[in-house]
């Protein structure tokens, strides 16, 4: 029996005002209490107030905890495994084979555990380029997460288009509903399932917002490279002059950060697409950390934080004043901000430029503090470090992680979310870069003086001031010394930046120590590099790095 059928709740009657004539119905869900469709900000603001889903707080955003759920459950996403997948995916760690009957078994249960139920639609499209868009369903328990959809993806601008929405592909988040390791074949009672045959994803048992979103990005990451297509998980931005920019990077590299620059106009923040034509976002919407986000250094993206429609995820706030506090880091420190991308004042409101990127950018947080700031990459070095994607996961990013960062390597920078073999990703890249002339940056966002504990975090600054200089083309035109390990170009002057701060090595009060630290991160990129190496040329791997021992 429904929990609310005593009484209407605000939105009741405009529930059904923006119903998309292809019902619930068609996705196996039947006797069903109520459901709220389409329902814009301020209905599901009531809603998911007097459902005590969260509080509004100074400003106006909507502020929720998500429980032990603070972030991706990284470990506990499945892909099922069945004719249309079986030869395509590239199966491993962060694309686990589900079995096709279980599938089957377990959304009957879901099926059968929503009847009499209320729930939310979001019918939306991700995809900004219409030749590209691919229309989705999200399907929610709670209102606030429908909010959160309706933040991220791209909502349609009629009611004729809401009356007409057929979704390729649906998700429904079932956050109260546990599965059973015994009896579904997972490793926890959580569970990220895509079924790529039934074009369905099942969200069960976790409340983070995140999960909708990547498993969305993780669904266009599969079917856009069969279309000539490459998915990126990068932001973007694009200059005056149409130079588009590329930024890739996981969490916590700055991503989000160094993308919203005032300067250029923003494309998008976290997951685009490379076609023929140029870029274009697959959302409509930002998800950016805000954990000790500071006015002065990120102003657009701190702003949200106190506007009327952003979802807050994990913030503290005052329950008297209800005032926020983003030091605070008490739930996690993976604390999130979802907006709507026009929430940005300097972006591209179509979400897609029709030119192609000139520079790109890959981002690395490197915790032990031995890479330059920033380095310059010829075509073979951009693929093996694309491929690499070496960073450190910061705490909180992903369950399980403690304070100290942990030494990562991340396929194509995003790799529980790359569907195909890493190289797929990359000669396309490689292609897309070379037709059109981009230049490919190495940027460390990480670690100077010694790694964590011991030195500190590059100034965003610095950091700034370099990537200004590089997509501006002031770097054209300096000297680059060749990195003894790497072999890539590191400038030896940057225009606003300190001579030493463009080589680590002056930075450290042992310059044994450096080497050795140097030499044991090297170790760990060959080693790391052995998992790709039968599918990549033997070209990508002689541009890997060298010991210490073989260069001298």
């Amino acid at each position: 029996m429904s929990k609310y059928l005593k009484f209407d709740t605000p939105a009741t009657a405009q529930a059904k005002d923006l119903k998309s004539r292809f019902g619930l119905s068609n996705h196996g869900l039947v006797h069903l209490d109520r459901v709220f469709w389409n329902l814009p900000e301020a209905a599901l603001y009531e809603e998911a107030t007097i459902r005590k889903e969260g509080n509004v707080t100074a400003g106006g955003p909507f502020v929720v905890n998500t429980g032990k759920w603070s972030a991706r459950a990284a470990q506990d996403k499945y892909v099922v495994r069945e004719a249309s997948t079986e030869d395509k995916i590239w199966w491993g760690e962060y694309n686990r084979p589900y079995d096709p009957e279980k599938f089957d078994a377990l959304f009957s249960r879901v099926q059968a555990y929503l009847q009499d139920e209320e729930l939310f639609v979001q019918d939306c499209y991700a995809g900004a380029d219409p030749e590209y868009r691919m229309p989705i369903r999200v399907i929610t328990e709670d209102a606030w997460q429908a909010l959160f959809s309706r933040n991220m993806f791209i909502i349609p601008e009629t009611q004729d288009e809401y009356q007409n929405h057929v979704p390729e592909f649906t998700l429904i988040a079932v956050p109260s509903f546990k599965v059973d390791p015994r009896i579904d074949g997972t490793r926890t009672d959580t569970a990220i399932i895509i079924n790529f045959s039934k074009r369905l994803v099942l969200v069960c048992n976790s409340s983070y917002g995140g999960e909708i979103k990547k498993s969305i990005f993780t669904v266009m990451n599969f079917l856009l490279p069969m279309r000539e297509v490459l998915a990126m998980h990068c932001s973007a931005n694009v200059g005056d002059e149409g130079d588009a920019a590329l930024f890739f990077g996981l969490s916590g590299t700055g991503k989000t950060t160094l993308s919203a620059d005032p300067s250029r106009r923003l494309i998008g923040d976290d997951e685009h697409g490379w076609s023929t034509s140029g870029v274009f976002n697959f959302e409509g919407g930002c998800y950016a950390k805000v954990i000790r986000l500071s006015a002065e250094h990120e102003p657009e993206i701190y702003a949200t934080t106190r506007r009327f429609g952003t979802i807050l995820e994990n913030v503290v706030y005052d329950k008297t004043s209800r005032k926020l506090d983003l030091d605070d880091d008490r739930y996690t420190e993976n604390t999130r901000a979802a907006y709507p991308l026009n929430f940005i004042p300097n972006v591209v409101p179509e979400g897609m430029v029709n030119s192609h990127p000139k520079n790109v950018i890959l981002l690395t947080c490197d915790a032990q503090g031995v890479l330059p700031p920033i380095a310059r990459l010829d075509s073979e070095h951009a693929v093996y470090h694309f491929i690499s994607g070496y960073t450190s996961k910061i705490a909180g990013t992903e369950i399980g992680l403690g304070i100290e960062p942990e030494i990562a390597f991340s396929a194509c920078f995003g790799a529980p979310f790359m569907v195909h073999h890493p190289f797929k990703y990359a000669d396309m890249l490689r292609a897309r870069m070379k037709q059109h002339g981009a230049t490919c940056w190495l940027v460390n966002t990480g670690w100077v003086g010694g790694g964590f504990n011991v030195g500190k975090r590059i100034s965003i600054r610095h950091t700034r001031n370099l990537l200004n200089a590089a997509l501006d083309g002031q770097l054209n035109e300096v000297e680059y010394r060749k990195d003894k390990l790497f072999g890539f170009e590191v400038p030896l002057s940057c225009p606003d930046v300190p001579v030493d701060v463009l080589d680590p090595s002056t930075s450290w009060g042992n310059a044994d120590d450096y080497w050795r630290r140097y030499d044991a991160l090297v170790a760990r990129y060959i080693e790391n590099f052995k998992l790709f190496a039968d599918g990549c040329p033997a070209a990508i791997a002689a541009a890997g790095p060298k010991r210490l021992k073989d260069v001298k």
